[in-house]
């Protein structure tokens, strides 16, 4: 039984391989996205105020199995101009915008628990609003917003198996393909292994840029 396990791990770990690219690139993404929408919401200006809005309620309030659905199988039903022809393409834009409005909230929050005085002292000092956000609250949102990005780059990961109903290779789908051909469900126990392995290592990475971070405070 171990000999044959150990035949698979070429497989499983390519699978993982995908798996990790595709939540590193969605989260990346996530969280360049959400910083707008964050300060989008929190705008002044109630159009770009709501819009931001209605995104984040859209994205946080329906599933992310119907959203990937949508965006792969949907679009080209729409138009076929909208075809998206690579499962991994369709799954980092998916993974990406549900990463964005659930970020957009952690940043949101982290920024709006930052003491009012700091604005205050940016704008005497003659910061612009950018200046402030650039130089003065973002730095000093970091270490908080390590523990709530952490949980949603594991969320991801896990929730990376869903590609495998676009019969995108993840781990999870390489999984299947794998015990399909055998019949046997035992290649189950080294995948699940393979993510309690990806899991730890970047939860240990997480901690160290927590700790790193902490020392400035």
């Amino acid at each position: 039984m171990l000999q044959q396990m150990i035949s698979w791990l070429p497989q499983l770990l390519e699978g993982a391989r995908t798996t990790i690219l595709l939540t590193i690139c969605a989260v990346c993404m996530g969280l360049l996205l959400s910083i707008f929408l964050a300060l989008g919401k929190m705008s002044k200006k109630k159009l770009i105020s709501k819009l931001c809005s209605a995104y984040i309620f859209f994205f946080r309030g329906t599933p992310l199995l119907m959203q990937l659905y949508f965006i792969y199988f949907g679009l080209p039903q729409i138009n076929m101009a909208l075809t998206i022809n690579s499962r991994f393409l369709a799954a980092f834009i998916a993974f990406s915008l549900n990463s964005a409005a659930y970020c957009s909230e952690i940043i949101r929050a982290a920024i709006q628990s930052i003491d009012k005085g700091q604005f205050e002292a940016s704008k005497a000092l003659g910061l612009s609003n950018a200046q402030t956000m650039r130089l003065v609250i973002f730095p000093q949102s970091i270490r908080r917003l390590i523990p709530p990005v952490a949980n949603e780059f594991i969320m991801v990961l896990k929730d990376a198996s869903l590609v495998s109903i676009i019969a995108l290779s993840d781990l999870t789908k390489v999984t299947r393909a794998i015990s399909s051909s055998t019949g046997t469900a035992l290649v189950y126990i080294p995948a699940m292994v393979i993510y309690l392995i990806m899991t730890a290592f970047f939860e240990f990475i997480f901690h160290k840029l927590e700790a790193k971070f902490s020392k400035y405070e």
